[in-house]
C-alpha cells in the first residue's frame, strides 16, 4: 500500500475518479488544499460525502505559493512519508512536479510540465521541434495584437495562455472583435483558484478540420498511445466541447498521423511519467497540435476509454506518480464505442433552472449508461466555455461506432425548463456534469471499476 500526497483537484469527475482509483489500488492519500470549501460547494447532500474526504489526512496550506508550499510539503513528507504526488487540476500540475522533485519522488520534469501548462510556452517548444501547429503570436498590448492579427490574418483565435476549459477562447473575425476579446480577458485578472493570470494573450491561426484527442501514458521514456477520442465543438464564437466518442472513427492513416503527432509533441516538451491528453486538429495540411495537457482527459473521456478498452487512465495516473509502469493491456469489454453528449445552454436560455422536460423518458431509455443533470435552482446562462454544462448523456454501442448518434438522439429529448417562465426554452445544445450522475447500467465488468456519481454544480468548476 502506497501513500500519496494529492495537491488540489478539479471539482468535476476527476475529483471522484482519482480517489476511486487510489482506493481500488489499495492506496491511501493525504489531501492538501488552500480551500476545502471549494470542493464542498461542488456537492449536494444527495451526492453523499465527497470522495476527497476519504483522505487519511485533510490539510490546508497556501498551495498557490511555491515558496511556502515546497518547505511545507518537505516537512509533511518527514512526518507522514509519501510515495508519490499528484493532482488532476492544471493550475497545480507544475507545483506537483516541483514538490515531487523536491521530495525525490517520481514525476515528470517540472520545466516540462510548466511548458505544457502554459499555451505560449507549448507553442514555442513545439515550433522549435518542428511539430505542426498554427501560426501564432504572443501579444502583451493592443497595438502589438492588432499588428500580429493583420500578419496572421482573420479569422483567428484569441486565447489566454493560462486558463482551462475553453475559458475566453474566442474566434474573432476583425479588429473590433479582437479588441473586445482582449477587454474581456482584462476583466478576468484572477482565475477561480485565486491565482493572478498572465496578461499576455495568444493569437493563433484558425485551424479547420475535425478535432480529436490522443490519450497517452508515458513511463520510462516510452509514450504508449491508448487510443484516440473524437470531439464535437459548438458555441461559436466560443469553442465549447459538446461531445466525445471513443474510439474516434478514423481511417488507419489518419489515426497513425494523429498518434505520431501527439507523441512528437510529448517528446518536444520532454514529458515523461505522465498520463496526457493531447488535442489535435486534422487539417487539410495534416495534424496540428491544439494543446497538450499533462494529465488525464476531463469531460469523462477516461470513462469512455475504460468502457471500451478496460484501461483505467485514472489508475494509470496513480501508477506513474508512483514510478510504476501501468498495466495498459486492453481487455474485451463487449463495447465497440462509447460516447458522451453534453447539454449546453444556448442563446435565450437563461434564468433559474426548474427541471427538464423529457427527463423520465431519457432516464428510462435502455441505451443510456449514464445520465447527469443539473439540479433545480441552478443559475443558467448561455455557454461560453465548458463550465456552463447542464448535464450529459453517456451511451455505449456493442456493435460498432453508433454510440455518438445514440447519445445525440437522447440528448435531443431533453429540454431545460426555467422557473417562472411562461414557455419552455428551446432544446439546449449539447455541458461537464452539473448534478448527480446516475449510473443506469453497470460499468465495464472487465475493468472491475465501480460506477461513479459526479457533481459539478459550481458555475466555474476549477
Amino acid at each position: 500500500m502506497a501513500h500519496l500526497l494529492v495537491i488540489e483537484s478539479w471539482v468535476g469527475s476527476m475529483s471522484r475518479l482519482l480517489p476511486r482509483a487510489l482506493g481500488e489500488g489499495g492506496h491511501r492519500f493525504t489531501f492538501l488544499t488552500r480551500d476545502l470549501h471549494h470542493y464542498l460547494r461542488a456537492t449536494t447532500p444527495a451526492d453523499g460525502p465527497h470522495p476527497l474526504l476519504a483522505a487519511e489526512n485533510i490539510l490546508t496550506a497556501d498551495t498557490n505559493d511555491p515558496d511556502a508550499l515546497l518547505p511545507f510539503a518537505e516537512r509533511l513528507h518527514g512526518l507522514l512519508g509519501f510515495d508519490g504526488v499528484l493532482s488532476s487540476c492544471d493550475y497545480y500540475l507544475p507545483q506537483v512536479a516541483r514538490v515531487a522533485h523536491r521530495l525525490g519522488l517520481p514525476g515528470p520534469a517540472p520545466a516540462a510540465v510548466t511548458d505544457a501548462c502554459r499555451k505560449d510556452l507549448t507553442r514555442r517548444r513545439l515550433a522549435e521541434a518542428g511539430v505542426g501547429g498554427p501560426a501564432y503570436a504572443l501579444c502583451t498590448d493592443r497595438a502589438q495584437a492588432c499588428a500580429a492579427a493583420r500578419e496572421i490574418g482573420y479569422p483567428l483565435v484569441v486565447k489566454p495562455v493560462d486558463l482551462c476549459a475553453g475559458m475566453f477562447v474566442t474566434e474573432v473575425r476583425d479588429e473590433g472583435g479582437l479588441l473586445a476579446a482582449m477587454r474581456a480577458l482584462d476583466a478576468f485578472p484572477v482565475n477561480a483558484r485565486g491565482q493572478r493570470r498572465e496578461t499576455a494573450v495568444l493569437l493563433e491561426e484558425l485551424l479547420t478540420g475535425p478535432e480529436v484527442s490522443v490519450e497517452t501514458v508515458s513511463a520510462d521514456g516510452v509514450a504508449h498511445v491508448v487510443g484516440i477520442t473524437d470531439k464535437s465543438v459548438g458555441g461559436a464564437p466560443a469553442f465549447v466541447e459538446t461531445g466525445h466518442m471513443f474510439p474516434a472513427a478514423l481511417d488507419p492513416a489518419e489515426a497513425a498521423a494523429a498518434a505520431g503527432t501527439a507523441v512528437a509533441a510529448l517528446t518536444a516538451l520532454g514529458l515523461d511519467q505522465v498520463v496526457a491528453h493531447t488535442e489535435i486538429k486534422l487539417t487539410p495540411a495534416g495534424p496540428r497540435v491544439v494543446e497538450v495537457n499533462p494529465r488525464p482527459a476531463g469531460n469523462r473521456i477516461t470513462e469512455l476509454v475504460r468502457r471500451v478498452t478496460g484501461v483505467d487512465l485514472a489508475a494509470a495516473a496513480v501508477d506513474v506518480a508512483l514510478g510504476r509502469r501501468p498495466d495498459l493491456t486492453v481487455h474485451p469489454t463487449g463495447v465497440a464505442s462509447a460516447a458522451i453528449a453534453f447539454l449546453v445552454p444556448g442563446d435565450g436560455q437563461a434564468g433559474l433552472l426548474d427541471g427538464f422536460d423529457g427527463e423520465e423518458d431519457v432516464r428510462n431509455d435502455p441505451a443510456v449508461v449514464e445520465l447527469g443533470l443539473a439540479g433545480a435552482g441552478r443559475a443558467v446562462r448561455p455557454a461560453t466555455s465548458n463550465n456552463e454544462y447542464l448535464g450529459h448523456v453517456m451511451t455505449a454501442d456493442t456493435g460498432g461506432a453508433g454510440a455518438r448518434r445514440t447519445a445525440e438522439r437522447l440528448l435531443a429529448g431533453l429540454t431545460p425548463r426555467f422557473a417562472g417562465a411562461d414557455r419552455v426554452a428551446g432544446p439546449a445544445a449539447p455541458v461537464a456534469p452539473a448534478g448527480p450522475t446516475v449510473p443506469v447500467a453497470p460499468a465495464v465488468p472487465a475493468a472491475g471499476r465501480a460506477a461513479e456519481s459526479v457533481a459539478g454544480s459550481t458555475a466555474v468548476p476549477a
